[in-house]
């Protein structure tokens, strides 16, 4: 190991407050890695909570290991080293598990990245005994594993707080007694959560449609659970290790629920993370004191965070120790003239709303649940204190959008921004309107699973008709995300097992999907655009999300006529 690429890592630790360093000895050494650079992986609380819960346990030790970046690449090739782990710099290939927390479907070429960088056999069925066991969990692989299948030994299904536990428990016990095998037998028997690829059979038909799946012993389950923790309250989800190099350096993250009881149909956390729970205040407070005393700055998180029923008592023991909040994406239809008075008062300057669609009609569809009146008396309270900088997240391809619904987002922000100057008699309105568009993109486990990603063509077309129809509105500026790379999300995040051999090939392409796709005799479009059936077998299905597929199916429905769905039916 060069002296360049070790003091990199002693940097890092420098800057940071909060991370474990243990003894190498009898315990289980797991090497906890973020496919993405450390900056990313720092800011997720997940990735933090983890790295907790495995040095929490008493027989096991946790380390990381992230993407490098490219400077740090290029030092880590001179080196020639495999790749190492930033606590004690050791190499990965040392560590009894490498558990990859995977967050984002984005990120699965770097998984390819970091195990060929560490010296791990890619393939599952290629590695030996000496080789660590390759783990995945996190929400990407939660609402569907099957395209990593072939690259992981194991999945860990549900949350790290009510699955982990009992992981950890028979990984110490068994891990080094029993072959690799023998441990990844009792763990798919015996560890509710687990899921093990290679001891599953899938069965399909010529043109890809999945016909049967099999467990190979009948003492596997033929559903995998996935795990959840009831009660948040027994336990804190905050961010253990602070530093200035991450996307959140300056604040200290809390999660304050968790789930969401709103049910928005193209939204995974509505459905995979049910039911919806909120930490009592006594709890959260705690967790503010003990923030409070590394930064000033408390970030409040969860999928749910303005429905908290003591969101504002919560927000105004902050500001009375002297903090202030930070919250992201809120709901419209919880911003009350208090509330707005609240966020004035903690220093928000800009907020991040989501109308997710302009017209009423498509807001319907995706069962949104706000009204443009509801948005109005948002912006109303918001200008009546002075918060005139928002960022507004809307979604194009969204099931049965026309060009009219398109048009209905800029005659919405137009009005948005018109009512602005009104209030203030044309002295001023809002400082800045950030449009954030984002392709809609169908994700497992929700009432809208069985819908094709649009066209990129169409795609392109109608962001292009959401700049051309804002470009003289001088104060709202339209970001968007590329619709190539929507595609690319959504093959990796509806396909099969069969999609790992076009991550294989990517990964030999250095990064080349295009050739791939060519080299590859997989048609991509079969997972992307195609209009699922009810009835069919998907990747999926083997996982038991918590939530009946007839409750989807009949969203699915009513976001749909039956006159849409035979016209599509193909």
């Amino acid at each position: 190991m060069s002296w360049k690429v070790r003091k990199r890592c002693l940097d890092i630790l420098a800057g940071e407050e909060g991370f474990v360093r243990k003894i190498w000895g009898e315990a289980l050494t797991v090497c906890l890695a973020y496919p993405n650079a450390y900056r990313t992986g720092m800011s997720n609380l997940g990735f933090q909570a983890v790295y907790a819960l495995i040095n929490r346990h008493p027989g096991s030790l946790c380390e990381r290991v992230f993407l490098p970046d490219s400077g740090d690449e290029t030092a880590h090739a001179a080196s020639a080293a495999p790749l190492f782990s930033l606590e004690s710099q050791r190499p990965l290939a040392d560590f009894d598990m490498v558990a990859f927390s995977l967050s984002f479907e984005n990120d699965y070429p770097n998984v390819l990245k970091i195990l060929a960088r560490a010296g791990i056999p890619l393939a599952a069925s290629e590695r030996k005994e000496k080789d660590p066991l390759v783990i995945g969990g996190g929400i990407s692989v939660t609402l569907n594993p099957e395209p990593l299948a072939d690259f992981f030994d194991l999945f860990l299904i549900g949350e790290g707080e009510a699955l982990l536990p009992d992981f950890l428990n028979a990984a110490v016990a068994l891990r080094r007694k029993l072959t690799r095998a023998a441990f990844l037998d009792r763990i798919q028997k015996e560890i509710s959560g687990a899921y093990v690829p290679s001891h599953y059979e899938v069965i399909t038909e010529p043109e890809g449609r999945i016909t049967a799946r099999k467990p190979l012993d009948a003492a596997y389950p033929r559903r995998i659970i996935r795990r959840t923790a009831i009660d948040i309250n027994t336990f804190p989800t905050e961010q253990g290790i602070t530093t200035d190099d991450s996307e959140f350096g300056g604040m200290f993250l809390t999660e304050v629920s968790r789930g969401c009881q709103r049910g928005c149909r193209f939204c995974a956390a509505g459905f995979v993370y049910r039911p919806a729970r909120f930490r009592n205040a006594a709890i959260l407070e705690d967790s503010f004191r003990r923030g409070l005393k590394k930064r000033r700055t408390i970030g409040l998180l969860g999928t749910a965070v303005s429905d908290h029923p003591d969101l504002i008592p919560l927000c105004r023991s902050i500001l009375k120790e002297g903090g202030s909040v930070a919250v992201g994406s809120f709901r419209l239809d919880r911003l009350s003239g208090p509330m707005a008075a609240l966020l004035k008062e903690t220093g928000v300057e800009t907020l991040s709303l989501a109308p997710e669609a302009g017209s009423q009609r498509l807001r319907d569809v995706i069962r949104k649940g706000i009204t443009e009146a509801e948005i109005f008396s948002a912006v109303d309270n918001l200008l009546e204190y002075d918060i005139v900088r928002l960022r507004l997240y809307f979604m194009v391809g969204l099931p049965t959008e026309t060009d009219e619904d398109v048009d209905a987002i800029v005659h919405l922000v137009k009005k948005m921004e018109h009512r602005a100057r009104h209030s203030s008699a044309g002295k001023k309105g809002f400082r800045s309107l950030t449009l954030s568009i984002n392709q809609f993109i169908p994700k497992p486990a929700t009432p809208l699973q069985w819908c094709p990603l649009e066209d990129t063509a169409v795609v392109k077309r109608r962001i292009r008709r959401i700049t051309d129809g804002l470009r003289t509105e001088k104060s709202v500026s339209v970001t968007h995300d590329l619709p190539k790379w929507n595609y690319i999300q959504a093959l990796l995040t509806l396909g099969d097992r069969k999609v790992g051999k076009l991550l294989l090939a990517v990964h030999r392409l250095e990064g080349n999907w295009a050739q791939a796709f060519r080299e590859v005799n997989i048609n991509p479009d079969f997972y992307v655009h195609r209009r699922k059936e009810t009835d069919e077998i998907l990747p999926w299905d083997f996982i038991d999300h918590g939530t009946e597929k007839t409750l989807l199916v009949s969203e699915y429905r009513k976001a749909l006529s039956e006159k849409i769905l035979e016209e599509t039916r193909p």
